[in-house]
């Protein structure tokens, strides 16, 4: 009778702790069990509809600048001399320039500038960030001290004069444009990576993997970058349509991609202005096209920010990954 009784009270057990796993917020999340990424996409596609609609955008944008080539009507510097000026129609859909050359082609061609541009000189920014405020925050003392103010005389400067002085120095091109533009925005971006530095000092890991013997090199890499990336990210993705724009504005100005180069910026500049009302096709599509390309970023890059920023959020795991608290249960008495 004793044998019979504590073999049920053992069966009971077991059908208690199988149902308890079953029914525990553990068992459940295990049948569906995303990757972060793919955490942070659904929640993007959830919760930012117009951030999947910029990013969908400006894929469509960076897949014609790739393959331009293949995409235009024509070359972007071929030549029709009889169709000087002549507005949109079905063998030009854009119209044509002074020169005869086909809009449509330049434009898309001058995806390619835009997008090697934005992209080349945000990351460059952002590593130049990266560097110089993990840096500073970290070693502080004098060297944070002389490089701040580094930084401050820097940011006194309004940043289209510096470039233009800087380019007009090392002579105007794409690779210069590149530089110029992610060594500036660098240093300028980099106080923020240092105040989120610097907040991250103070953390227990960080005191502990001092303590145990863990060279500087090695706190950097593994314990402040990998816990800084989703602000890196924030940056990067907020810099490009800024980079952009930075670059039409110089072309705008004679100082970015010289001529016959097409970008958005300097078709927008030089003889568009001149034909501005005998060819306002001229100066339309290229501003347009600019419009929906700074536009499309901004919209992912805000919707990345929303979804990866902790004061946004309310705490959120790595890529944004919500963390939510789980009440345990209490047995009855």
């Amino acid at each position: 009778m004793g044998i019979s009784t504590r073999g049920l009270l053992i069966n009971n057990k077991v059908k208690k702790d199988n149902s308890v796993a079953a029914n525990s917020p553990k068992g459940m999340t295990e049948r569906k069990r995303y990757s972060p990424l793919a955490n942070f996409v659904i929640r993007l596609i959830k919760e930012k509809p117009l951030g999947v609609l910029g990013a969908a955008v400006t894929m469509v944008l960076l897949i014609t600048g790739i393959f331009a080539n293949y995409l235009a009507p024509y070359g972007m510097n071929q030549i029709f001399p009889t169709h000087a000026l002549e507005p949109p129609s079905a063998q030009f859909w854009l119209g044509t320039d002074n020169l005869g050359r086909d809009l449509l082609s330049r434009i898309i061609f001058g995806a390619r500038i835009s997008v090697i541009v934005g992209l080349t000189a945000t990351f460059i920014s952002t590593v130049v960030s990266t560097f110089m405020g993990i840096l500073s925050a970290y070693i502080g003392g004098i060297f944070d001290l002389i490089l701040q103010r580094f930084v401050d005389a820097v940011m006194c400067l309004p940043s289209l004069v510096l470039l233009m002085v800087i380019i007009s120095i090392i002579g105007p091109g794409m690779w210069q444009v590149i530089v110029c533009l992610g060594i500036a925005g660098g240093i300028a971006g980099s106080r923020m990576i240092r105040g989120i530095v610097i907040g991250m000092k103070e953390n227990m890991y960080v005191g502990a993997a001092t303590a145990t013997g863990n060279s500087t090199a090695r706190i950097l890499t593994r314990h402040i970058l990998p816990n800084i990336m989703p602000s890196i990210i924030i940056i990067f993705s907020i810099g490009v349509p800024g980079a952009i724009l930075a670059e039409a504005g110089l072309s705008f100005l004679g100082f970015g991609i010289p001529a016959p180069t097409p970008s958005w910026g300097g078709m927008l500049s030089g003889r568009a202005r001149a034909y501005m009302f005998q060819a306002p096709w001229m100066a339309l599509w290229p501003g347009l096209a600019l419009t929906i390309m700074v536009y499309s970023v901004s919209m992912f890059g805000d919707a990345v920010r929303d979804l990866l920023d902790p004061r946004l959020t309310g705490g959120t795991g790595r890529y944004g990954v919500r963390v939510k608290k789980v009440e345990t249960l209490k047995s009855k008495p």
